[in-house]
């Protein structure tokens, strides 16, 4: 995690984050105060979009970026599963795809070939 991430993290769990009984780290900030959810990320990237000027996205394109940048950076498969928290590495491997040398990394040998 970059280091200006953590910071960011930190600060919205020291002086950002409502106090309340709800385990996740990223709740609504007005009450009632119970996690986010995927609708309401995506609804925050939009905005942040707007006020950027560029094309609105949702949430899970950054997810798929997130991923693919990670890919290309030499991460594993396993690597990017556990960040992205997928329970099975065939769900992870969609990612492959965009990375011919991570595609080839994640493909079985064929069946009676010597490699």
């Amino acid at each position: 995690m970059p280091a200006d991430v953590g910071d960011a993290l930190v600060g919205w769990l020291r002086r950002g984050r409502p106090h309340c009984e709800c385990a996740n780290v990223f709740t609504r900030v007005r009450a009632p105060h119970r996690r986010l959810s995927p609708g309401g990320v995506s609804a925050i990237v939009r905005a942040a979009c707007t006020r950027a000027g560029l094309a609105k996205v949702n949430a899970h394109r950054l997810r798929h970026t997130a991923a693919t940048q990670m890919l290309r950076a030499g991460a594993g498969l396993a690597e990017v599963g556990q960040v992205l928290r997928h329970t099975s590495v065939s769900t992870t491997s969609i990612y492959a795809k965009v990375d011919r040398t991570a595609l080839r990394a994640s493909a079985l040998p064929w069946p009676g070939s010597a490699s």
